[in-house]
């Protein structure tokens, strides 16, 4: 069973949709004795970080989010799920994250040869070897929407990144969390791949 966190942050449907034509079991869920007993558990989001972290402990998501991942159920977080799981954002000065990763999400700088928000498609590079990609060539393509990015604090939980006038870390892996600022569920044929490889890892595969 898959479990779709719920606490009100948009794009959830998409995701449900990608998880279920891969053939596995989905719920949208902010029960947390259902969340807790997932296999998997995912983290979608779009919207502002301030206010998605005060739904999340609104709900009183935040301790079981926490829980999961002291559990070693696989993790994933995408785009702004991704950002929660960091300490803090530009986006919402003095709102705390989840701190499950240490870095920050900092806006990306203004450029009159780019637009913002960073919308489309974008190759990815592999600073270090992640099991997200397994089958996935190097440079593929994926899309993004985003104005804000991760600048995380330990270079080896990046599994990929990607230019947009900056340096973007595009994915992280650390132990059974994994987070990604792109869309899988928007990424075409590589992006069903990433989700699918996150639907094939399982806590016994060693952290």
């Amino acid at each position: 069973m898959v479990a779709i966190i719920d606490y009100d942050a948009g794009n959830i449907k998409s995701v449900e949709k990608a998880v279920a034509s891969l053939g596995k079991e989905v719920m949208v869920t902010r029960n947390a004795d259902e969340i807790l007993s997932a296999d998997h558990v995912i983290l979608p989001g779009v919207g502002a970080f301030g206010d998605a972290m005060e739904k999340l402990r609104s709900y009183d998501l935040e301790a079981v989010i926490k829980k999961v991942v002291e559990k070693k159920v696989p993790f994933l977080g995408i785009c702004l799920g991704l950002q929660l799981l960091f300490e803090s954002s530009e986006e919402s000065e003095g709102v705390k994250g989840l701190g499950i990763l240490p870095g920050e999400i900092v806006r990306i700088p203004a450029d009159d040869d780019l637009k913002i928000p960073h919308i489309g498609w974008n190759s990815l590079s592999y600073p270090n070897k992640g099991r997200l990609f397994r089958d996935i060539p190097e440079h593929s393509y994926v899309y993004f929407v985003h104005s804000y990015y991760l600048k995380a604090k330990e270079a080896e939980i990046v599994t990929a990144a990607t230019e947009y006038g900056v340096a973007i870390h595009a994915s992280v892996e650390k132990d059974n969390v994994f987070a990604c600022q792109f869309h899988p569920e928007k990424s075409s044929d590589v992006g069903m791949k990433i989700l699918d490889n996150f639907l094939n890892i399982n806590r016994r595969e060693g952290y």
